[in-house]
């Protein structure tokens, strides 16, 4: 029985697919759900056998956003929330944003507010051509949630951002295609295959520690003041090169025209000096 009552959560040839589970309320986003993403990535973050999340949805929408009919909060209204309360959005997309593993989002249907907020951290955005995106806080009198203030701008630049977040206006796919905010668009019923063909793809030819620390250091040295940071943690990194074994097989490999076996785990050998390690 899966431990989980608003996504599933399963692994199939490296690969873990965690679906949003709320068909007949267009897969709203509650609390329980923000709090179960949360435990779904850190255990596909744990299991060495997983290379690449799938993040998706059940029904004909990837989530319509928060689910206003269940109040959204876990605390008391009257009260006010407590000292260190996080917004379920956010919960989500900063779990991925410290991901490991690379995350892929399959997007068809709606993908609004917090349905298109917790997946700004993600890798890939892969969505149907008849999506419907939108950052509509202000036509609810409410506030941009999930970091996406944050998020947002870095991928589509801040004219953009602040068209589709002032305005909250609802615009389709192609308008995300050209934006950047999708990598691709397909037909609705293709989407989910190309998410599992991209993820077969880097199963298949990437190393598990080098996509971690690739990852890592686009999110977390993107916003350095210089490159002179950047450049300190490359050296430290490029310096190793010649006893790290996933480099010696990567080039022995090509050079021998097969494919590679990286042996390297990312739970215990990423390297220790990174600056983001201990979090």
């Amino acid at each position: 029985m899966s431990p989980y009552a608003d996504i599933t959560y399963e692994v199939a040839h490296r690969i873990a697919t965690v679906k949003l589970n709320r068909p007949r309320a267009r897969n709203g986003y509650t609390v329980r759900m923000a709090d179960e993403l949360g435990d779904a990535m850190d255990r596909a973050d744990r299991d060495e056998d997983v290379r690449v999340v799938v993040l998706t949805g059940t029904g004909k929408d990837f989530s319509v956003g928060a689910d206003l009919s269940s109040g959204g909060f876990d605390f008391q209204l009257g009260e006010g929330p407590p000292d260190g309360w996080q917004e379920p959005a956010g919960r989500c997309s900063k779990r991925i944003f410290t991901m490991n593993k690379p995350v892929i989002a399959a997007l068809r249907g709606a993908a609004v507010g917090g349905g298109i907020t917790i997946t700004l951290s993600c890798d890939y955005r892969l969505a149907a051509d008849d999506s419907k995106f939108g950052f509509v806080f202000t036509r609810r009198g409410i506030y941009p949630e999930g970091a996406s203030a944050w998020f947002l701008p870095r991928l589509v630049g801040m004219g953009t951002a602040v068209d589709w977040m002032v305005s909250g206006r609802v615009f389709g796919a192609e308008e995300a295609l050209r934006k950047g905010l999708v990598h691709s668009v397909y037909p609705p019923e293709a989407v989910l295959d190309k998410a599992y063909e991209l993820a077969r793809d880097l199963v298949a030819n990437t190393a598990p520690v080098s996509v971690a620390v690739t990852r890592q250091l686009l999110y977390r040295m993107a916003s350095a003041p210089s490159p002179f940071e950047v450049h300190e943690v490359d050296s430290k990194l490029i310096g190793g090169i010649a006893t790290n074994p996933d480099s010696i097989e990567g080039v022995l490999s090509f050079l021998q025209k097969r494919p590679a076996e990286f042996k390297l785990r990312v739970d215990h050998d990423l390297p220790p000096y990174l600056p983001w390690i201990a979090e």
